[in-house]
């Protein structure tokens, strides 16, 4: 597997990365299977393992703890902070206080001295990115952390957090974690570009947009996936029928449908590693076949005309949206004001 060095902390990362959401209740609850397929990851040449908090509430990174006993200095750890962990108010987001305390919960369940990345796993609008960034490099000044990212987070706000950085002698995000994937290509309109201008590295999440692109959403036809309506972006008419023209594509380069989107999203330079989430071990067994899966121009060229370069076919139900875009009253003047108008 050729390793790629993640933005300019010179730590080499495969080009895939294992995400761990799907180890524990909210996924796959044995333990020993998980475990198991942990180290066929990590036999077959991963590196790179990128966990959170609240996956299960913890059960994932207790699992990832476990699966590194003895193997923990060879292996890239990532993990994130900010959803909450419980009742209390102050357990959750990026504040000074919960970041400092939390940190001591996850190097716990890790069964590990230090994280070589630390992600705060979403923007917090409420907390002061000074704050948040000084609380960071105190974990990096005292040995627990190594480096530090962020997650969904808009080009504008990346750019002023490493403004922040660099004015206030702190530690700067040094990766970014965004979503990406064939259907969801905005991230290349700024997000990729701003990246690359601050030797960032890039952890790309839902390579396979939801489940969108494993080849078993048809467009017409109900499928476990899609039952219920569990999750909208699965039943969204659009998205289906660009899905149905990406099947074709695929099956005329003779090549699967897990293997192409995989291929994609690995190819575009700003990236460094694409989050890989399997459940089972035969999830596993596919994504690691198309590791060696390079796209020809005329693949690119055909996805490009399909969903064009910078543009998202709807969104995953999952995918953040700031405050001025989730709450009307941010977008909205004051009734009487727009009476007086």
């Amino acid at each position: 597997m050729l390793y790629r060095t993640l933005g300019r902390t010179g730590i080499r990362v495969s080009p895939y990365c294992l995400g761990a959401m799907m180890f524990g209740a909210i996924g796959n609850p044995d333990h020993d299977d998980s475990i198991r397929i942990i180290h066929k990851a990590l036999d077959a040449g991963i590196n790179f393992i990128d966990t959170a908090d609240m996956y299960s509430r913890g059960e994932s990174e207790e699992i990832v703890g476990k699966a590194l006993r003895g193997r923990r200095d060879k292996i890239v750890l990532a993990t994130k902070v900010f959803n909450p962990m419980g009742d209390d108010p102050n357990q959750r987001g990026n504040s000074r206080r919960w970041i400092i305390a939390e940190i001591e919960n996850s190097l716990r369940r890790l069964q590990t001295d230090y994280i070589d990345l630390y992600q705060i796993h979403r923007p917090d609008p409420t907390v002061d990115i000074e704050e948040t960034l000084s609380a960071l490099t105190d974990l990096i000044r005292s040995g627990k952390v190594r480096a530090i990212g962020s997650s969904t987070m808009p080009a504008s706000e990346m750019v002023e957090a490493q403004w922040v950085a660099e004015r206030r002698g702190l530690e700067r995000f040094r990766t970014e974690q965004p979503t990406y994937s064939i259907l969801t290509r905005g991230i290349e309109r700024e997000v990729l570009p701003v990246a690359e201008r601050y030797g960032m590295g890039t952890l790309v999440w839902s390579p396979l947009a939801g489940g969108m692109l494993t080849g078993r959403i048809r467009k017409g036809q109900e499928t476990d996936l899609r039952r219920a309506g569990m999750f909208k972006h699965m039943t969204d008419e659009t998205r289906l029928d660009v899905v149905e023209q990406i099947i074709s594509l695929a099956e005329k380069a003779d090549l699967p449908m897990t293997h192409l989107a995989m291929a994609f999203a690995i190819a575009h330079p700003g990236v460094t590693s694409a989050i890989i989430g399997p459940r089972t071990v035969e999830q596993l067994d596919d994504l690691l076949a198309s590791a060696d899966v390079s796209l020809t121009d005329e693949i690119l060229d055909r996805i490009d005309e399909i969903v064009p370069p910078g543009t998202d076919v709807g969104t995953l139900d999952m995918a953040y949206n700031p405050p001025a875009i989730r709450h009307a009253r941010l977008r909205r003047r004051p009734l009487d004001e727009r009476a007086a108008a």
